[in-house]
C-alpha cells in the first residue's frame, strides 16, 4: 500500500471518530434538552437541522476511509451511490422519478 493512501486512511479515520463522537454528543444533548428545555429555540433549530446531516457525514467519511484502499471501480461505484443519496435528500422529489424509471 503507498505510502500516501496508508495517510489518508488514518486521516479519515481520526476525522471519522472525532465527528462520531461529537454526533453522539449532539444526540446526548438533543435528548437531555427534550426533558429540560435550557437550549433557546434558535439554537435548537440549528442542532436539529445538524442533527439531520451528522450520520450521513458520519456515514460517508467511514466509507472514504474504506474506498481509499481499495480500486478504481469501488470508488466510482461509493461515488456514485453517495451522488443518489445526496440527490434524494436535497430534492426528494428526485428519488420518486428515479424509482419511476426502474
Amino acid at each position: 500500500m503507498k505510502k500516501s493512501t496508508q495517510i489518508l486512511e488514518k486521516v479519515f479515520d481520526i476525522l471519522g471518530e472525532i465527528l462520531a463522537l461529537l454526533t453522539i454528543a449532539l444526540y446526548v444533548v438533543l435528548f437531555v434538552n427534550a426533558n429540560w428545555s435550557f437550549i433557546p429555540e434558535n439554537v435548537l433549530n440549528i442542532l436539529n437541522i445538524i442533527k439531520d446531516y451528522a450520520a450521513l457525514v458520519v456515514v460517508v467519511i467511514v466509507g472514504f476511509e474504506a474506498v481509499v484502499k481499495r480500486g478504481f471501480v469501488f470508488k466510482v461505484l461509493f461515488l456514485l451511490v453517495l451522488a443518489i443519496i445526496i440527490l434524494a435528500q436535497f430534492f426528494p422529489g428526485t428519488w420518486e422519478n428515479i424509482s419511476k424509471v426502474f
